[in-house]
């Protein structure tokens, strides 16, 4: 099957990106949504969820990306890979990630992976960037007790904004990390350490509910 071909950005704040998304249904989209749910906000191509569906059968994903035409080219090929555990959907992750959770049983939402996301360099593009304090608190109120937050990316001034929003909330403890803790690696990163250039990686975990 052919590649997609999709502009590389979109603007988030432009009207069409601004509509409001369905909450997930999780018994709809999943063969067994009891099963642990790993959430990749900017997924892309949705590679990196592909491969973990694959590997760890014991969970089920989920892919939120941006760019409709990728949502569409990467559920047709987990469709044709009978992956019952995987599913994308088409969602603007910066205005509406708490919409799109606010359905997920408490306890679910154990791991979140945020990587590579667009760094908008300009400084007058810097409110579309996707990490926001709105998305860090949407996580909070939905990421199970315990649950990771990993986050990677090859821009050390936007590792550093996106470190500073999650330091920012106290219900996230941050741990030392240096490697991907996971066993496959998306696209950009394998072109990243390709030319043997930094990646800068956070981990954060989800303090426990204080009502035990």
């Amino acid at each position: 099957m052919p590649r997609v071909r999709v502009h590389q950005h979109v603007n988030p704040l432009a009207p069409y990106f601004r509509q409001a998304p369905k909450p997930i249904d999780i018994d709809a989209v999943f063969a067994e949504p009891r099963k642990p749910l790993l959430l990749d906000i900017g997924c892309a191509r949705g590679r990196f969820l592909l491969r973990m569906a694959e590997l760890e059968p014991e969970w089920n994903y989920l892919g939120v990306e941006i760019r409709e035409p990728l949502v569409k080219e990467a559920d047709r090929l987990a469709s044709a890979a009978g992956l019952t555990n995987l599913h994308y959907v088409f969602c603007n992750a910066m205005l509406w990630m708490d919409r799109l959770l606010e359905n997920i049983p408490a306890k679910t939402l154990q791991a979140v992976t945020i990587q590579f996301p667009d760094p908008w360099f300009k400084k007058k593009h810097a409110k579309r960037r996707m990490v926001n304090k709105e998305m860090v608190d949407a996580i909070a109120k939905h990421l199970a007790p315990q649950g990771k937050v990993f986050i990677q990316t090859d821009i050390e001034f936007l590792a550093e904004e996106m470190f500073a929003l999650f330091r920012g909330d106290s219900r996230f403890s941050e741990s030392s990390i240096t490697i991907n803790p996971f066993p496959v690696k998306t696209e950009r990163e394998k072109a990243v350490e390709d030319k043997n250039m930094p990646i800068f990686r956070g981990m954060f975990s989800m303090q426990e509910d204080p009502l035990g």
